[in-house]
């Protein structure tokens, strides 16, 4: 039986007078939290293009340390699946809070410690290994950060609205592309290039640093509700083990895992490559294609 932690018990008093979970007070925390992850990938993703190729690999060619940074970028998505493992122990052990706020701490963390990486000149090779290690450390809280609130959102849905419920939290990834994006476009166009390289390419990892704590809170106060567990409940959204879910559902999860595959590939081919393919074989500055991308997020 998973303990009931302090934070549990106390947002169980708070809400205990309310028999009714509003689905856009769900939509509100689906919203904050997919932002604050996409935010924090698209940071890495820019950052990968336009500085970490010239902090972390200034002994290659900018093409090779592009490919260099991408090979890092991977690295969250291999270690993800590990995290889900190790965050569902913490989930059983300690329970749900415990959960969400050790990811999102660690994502955090991790986010906002690339904030003070190093450069090559300064510690040699070193910063590669760390730079590696603060990636893995998003790819594991990433992992433990999910929590079940996109699929509840949908399934708790108004008759007749549950298609604009389901498509809420594909906001994320636009609002965090804009945050991203402007962010660095500001920084990248109002700073020399000198200023830009040492300290200005580190503020939007402390934005990011800042958006985790809002999206923990913003996730806590639903995910620790009386009322949020019973719907979860009713739902049938409890965690089950990995080898009986793989025998009952096997070739569900395949499809599943794979139908979205040209979507995501699409998705970071009109995000990410683009800026690389501006950056690095063109003669224009990325200022003007971040600022591109932001509208079309918008708009898009």
């Amino acid at each position: 039986m998973a303990q009931t932690t302090t934070l549990e018990r106390d947002a169980t008093q708070i809400h205990a007078d309310k028999g009714h979970v509003d689905p856009g007070e769900i939509a509100v925390g689906v919203v904050i939290g997919r932002t604050s992850e996409f935010f924090d990938f698209f940071v890495y993703a820019i950052a990968s293009v336009i500085v970490f190729p010239r902090l972390v690999f200034p002994d290659v060619d900018p093409l090779t340390g592009t490919i260099y940074s991408f090979a890092i970028f991977s690295l969250a998505f291999i270690a993800r699946p590990f995290g889900t493992a190790l965050f569902l122990a913490i989930d059983r052990a300690y329970g749900r809070s415990a959960k969400l706020t050790a990811a999102l701490f660690l994502l955090g963390t991790s986010t906002v410690a690339l904030a003070f990486l190093p450069s090559r000149e300064q510690i040699g090779v070193s910063v590669v290994w760390l730079l590696a290690a603060f990636r893995i450390m998003q790819g594991l809280a990433w992992g433990g950060a999910w929590d079940g609130l996109a699929p509840l959102l949908s399934l708790n849905a108004p008759e007749g609205r549950r298609g604009w419920y389901a498509m809420l939290p594909q906001l994320g990834a636009p609002i965090g592309l804009i945050i991203a994006a402007a962010l660095f476009a500001f920084f990248a166009g109002n700073l020399s290039a000198e200023d830009f390289y040492t300290w200005g390419w580190r503020y939007p990892f402390f934005v990011a640093f800042a958006i985790n704590v809002v999206a923990l809170f913003a996730r806590l106060r639903m995910a620790v509700t009386p009322e949020y567990d019973q719907l979860f409940r009713q739902g049938e959204l409890e965690p089950a083990p990995v080898g009986e879910t793989i025998k009952a559902h096997g070739r569900g999860i395949v499809i599943g895992a794979f139908a979205p595959l040209a979507t995501f590939a699409l998705f970071h081919m009109v995000t990410v490559f683009p800026l690389s393919w501006v950056y690095l074989f063109t003669t224009e500055r990325p200022t003007r294609f971040l600022l591109i991308e932001a509208f079309a997020a918008a708009i898009g």
